[in-house]
C-alpha cells in the first residue's frame, strides 16, 4: 500500500479571500492562452506567473519561473509552514443536477510508484504527450506546484476528514467555495496517513503529472539536485471514493478525418438515430433521460444516438466505449473537449466534422473499475469543481 505523508508546505502569507481570488489559479491544463494572460494581469504574485511560464516573463522560461518562486519565497510572498501537515480540502458547489453538494479531500504527500507495482492505479488509459513541460518545471522549480487528484478505496475517509482543522483561507469562484484548513496534530496525521496508506489510491485526475513523478523520481536517484528523497512522493489531493463525494462531468469526442455522413453512416449499425433539434446545454438532461448519445452536426443541430443492447455483448457499460467498438477498425481521428457549448462551437466554426456528447461515468462504474483493475477509455471523466493551484505548494528542498 502507498505511503501518504504530510509536509511543510509554501503558503500565500495573506490569505483573505480576496488575496487568494487574485493569486490562484484553476489546473494549468484546463488554461487558455487569454486565461492565462488575464490571470497574469490579475495580480503580479498568481501562480500561472510560475506554474505557466512563457517566454514573455523573461528568457529561460523555467529558469526565469524558479527564479519567480524563489523570489517569493524570499520576499515573504510565500511562507514555509514550520512543521509538516495535511491540508484538508473542501469544495462547497452545486452540481450540474441543482443539487448543493459538499466534499472534502486531504492534500499530502503520496508515494511514487512503479508503473504496474500496485498501490497506486490508474483509472483510464492515457494518451501520449511527448511534451517535457511538466518534469521541465518540476526540475527547475524543485516543487510540486498543482496537486495530482487521487481516490481511496478505503471506507470511512470522509467521516475522518470531518472535524475542522486550523482555518487557513477560503475562497469562493465561479459558485465554488474554496476551503483549506492545516492539520499537524500529531495523532491526526498519523489516523489520516493510516488510512489512505491502508488500501489502493485510484489516480482520477493527474496522470501525466504522476507519470512525470516517476521520471523526475528515478532521475532523483540517480543524480540528486537537492531533493533528499523527497522526489519519492509527489502532491496528491486524495478523496474517498463514493458517491456523496465525486462530481463526474463527461469528456465529448469531436471528429476529424471522417465525414460527417460517413460517421452517420457508421454510427447507425449500432445505434437508434433520431433527430435532436438545435444543441443546447439542455440537451444533457434528454441524454439522461432517453439514455442516448447525441451528434453533433455543422448547422448546431444533433441526431440522437441510442444504444442498441445487441450490437454492444461484452462492452463495458460506458459510452466512450461503445463509440471505440463502433468505430474500430474504420479511419478517423478523435480529440476530447468538455462543455456542450465548446464543442458546439467548435464544430459550427469547422475545426471538427462532427461531435458526440457522451453521458458521465457513473460513479458505480469507476469503482468497479478499480475493484477489478480494469481500465476506461482515455479521457472518460471529468471531475469537477477543479481544483485550485496556488493554496498549497510543496517544496521538494525542504525536509
Amino acid at each position: 500500500m502507498p505511503r501518504f505523508e504530510p509536509f511543510r508546505a509554501l503558503r500565500y502569507r495573506e490569505s483573505s479571500s480576496a488575496h487568494l481570488e487574485a493569486v490562484t489559479a484553476p489546473p494549468y491544463d484546463v488554461l487558455s492562452e487569454s486565461d492565462r494572460a488575464e490571470l497574469a494581469g490579475r495580480h503580479e504574485n498568481n501562480i500561472v506567473r510560475v506554474d505557466v511560464p512563457v517566454e514573455a516573463d523573461g528568457p529561460g522560461r523555467y529558469e526565469q519561473a524558479a527564479a519567480i518562486l524563489s523570489s517569493w519565497v524570499a520576499s515573504g510572498v510565500l511562507a514555509l509552514d514550520d512543521t509538516p501537515s495535511f491540508t484538508i480540502y473542501r469544495m462547497e458547489f452545486t452540481d450540474a443536477l441543482g443539487r448543493r453538494r459538499r466534499t472534502s479531500g486531504v492534500i499530502g504527500a503520496l508515494e511514487v510508484v512503479d508503473e504496474g507495482a500496485g498501490g497506486v492505479l490508474p483509472h483510464e488509459r492515457t494518451t501520449p504527450k511527448a511534451k517535457t513541460d511538466r518534469l521541465d518545471l518540476t526540475r527547475a522549480t524543485l516543487a510540486n506546484l498543482s496537486p495530482v487528484w487521487g481516490l481511496s478505496l478505503t471506507s470511512g475517509l470522509t467521516e475522518l476528514l470531518g472535524e475542522p482543522g486550523e482555518p487557513v483561507g477560503s475562497i469562493e469562484v465561479d459558485d465554488v467555495v474554496h476551503t483549506f484548513e492545516r492539520v499537524s496534530d500529531a495523532e491526526r496525521v498519523a489516523a489520516i496517513a493510516s488510512a489512505v496508506g491502508s488500501n489502493d489510491v485510484v489516480i482520477a485526475d493527474g496522470h501525466h503529472r504522476y507519470a512525470i513523478s516517476r521520471t523526475f523520481r528515478d532521475e532523483q536517484r540517480s543524480t540528486d539536485t537537492g531533493t533528499r528523497g523527497a522526489a519519492e512522493l509527489t502532491m496528491t489531493y486524495i478523496g474517498e471514493l463514493i458517491e456523496d463525494q465525486l462530481s463526474v462531468d463527461a469528456i465529448h469526442r469531436l471528429y476529424t478525418g471522417i465525414s460527417t455522413e460517413k460517421l452517420t453512416s457508421v454510427l447507425s449499425a449500432y445505434f437508434g438515430i433520431e433527430e435532436a433539434g438545435v444543441i443546447s446545454s439542455s440537451i444533457t438532461n434528454d441524454m439522461r433521460a432517453r439514455g442516448s448519445l447525441v451528434l453533433v452536426r455543422g448547422d448546431g443541430s444533433g441526431l440522437f444516438l441510442t444504444p442498441r443492447d445487441s450490437e454492444f455483448s461484452g462492452v463495458r457499460d460506458l459510452d466512450g466505449a461503445r463509440l471505440e467498438h463502433a468505430l474500430r477498425g474504420v479511419d478517423h481521428e478523435v480529440t476530447y473537449q468538455h462543455g456542450v457549448e465548446n464543442i458546439t462551437e467548435i464544430v459550427k466554426s469547422g475545426g471538427a466534422e462532427a461531435g458526440v456528447l457522451i453521458r458521465p461515468v457513473t460513479v458505480a462504474e469507476i469503482r468497479r473499475t478499480a475493484d477489478e483493475g480494469l481500465l476506461m477509455p482515455p479521457k472518460s471523466t471529468f471531475f469537477t469543481p477543479k481544483l485550485r493551484t496556488g493554496p498549497v505548494i510543496r517544496p521538494l528542498d525542504v525536509r
